[in-house]
């Protein structure tokens, strides 16, 4: 039988990445969102071109009904979870602490720690009596390492890593593995959120250097998650060449 993906935030960026190379080597997908028409078309793409069984769930990762009721509503063929990817997040301003706004700051912590809850608490009790499984949940190099301007949604990703490193202690012995990928700079549509709809303003973060892109993620967990059983990547920090750490950065 297909090992089956559930990946968060699949509709843009390093979420469809995933779901892209995943469904090319094979793998059933559940690819959750909260852009409809985005999963009906990407799901189209993967059956067409791979082959692959696809389920979507439209829901927002920030409320915990509509988590528990999207896997709830599961088939069959889709309840055992073997690799779990916790993609979705976001950033929603970029102004220092005294400046911030308070509805932006309750999207972003419901979004990169609530999401993850939620959605990692349902399907670590189902790997756990399976006896198997895979969490990757993907934080970032600002998870240890915050900047200016970055406050709130730098103490989401210092949350994420403090999770992951906490998952993989009370998961020991169950069989249910966890990883952690802490990105640098990766060009997709974050900052354009971020910075809400301002493309000039996204467009700067990644000028005079290459980015990454959501793709270099999406193989850097594949490799994760097809490592030997007795094998466990417990953290990979990748950045662009032009890169050293959320300081330093080189731009032409």
């Amino acid at each position: 039988m297909k090992q089956v993906v559930l990946v968060t935030g699949a509709t843009s960026g390093i979420g469809e990445a995933t779901a892209r190379i995943f469904a090319e080597e094979g793998y059933d997908l559940i690819i959750t969102g909260r852009r409809a028409e985005r999963l009906k078309q990407l799901k189209q793409e993967l059956k067409e071109d791979h082959g692959v069984s696809v389920h979507v769930l439209c829901f927002d990762i920030k409320e915990r009904q509509s988590c528990q009721a999207a896997l709830e509503s599961l088939p069959e063929k889709f309840r055992q979870i073997d690799i779990l990817v916790n993609n979705a997040g976001m950033a929603s301003d970029f102004v220092h602490f005294q400046s911030g706004d308070v509805n932006n700051w309750e999207e972003v912590i419901d979004t990169n720690i609530k999401g993850v809850l939620y959605i990692s608490r349902i399907v670590a009790e189902r790997m756990v009596a399976q006896g198997h499984g895979h969490i990757v949940n993907i934080g970032s190099t600002a998870g240890t390492e915050p900047y200016e301007c970055g406050n709130v949604y730098c103490a989401t990703k210092h949350a994420v890593h403090a999770l992951s490193e906490t998952m993989r202690i009370d998961l020991l012995g169950t069989g249910v593995k966890v990883t952690e990928i802490r990105p640098g700079k990766v060009e997709t549509e974050f900052s354009l959120i971020r910075f809400h709809g301002d493309k000039e303003a996204a467009d700067k973060v990644y000028a005079g250097y290459e980015p990454l892109r959501g793709e270099d993620i999406a193989e850097t967990i594949l490799w994760a998650v097809r490592q030997p059983a007795h094998v466990s990547i417990n953290e990979v920090i990748i950045t662009p060449a032009s890169q050293a750490n959320s300081y330093y950065i080189v731009r032409k």
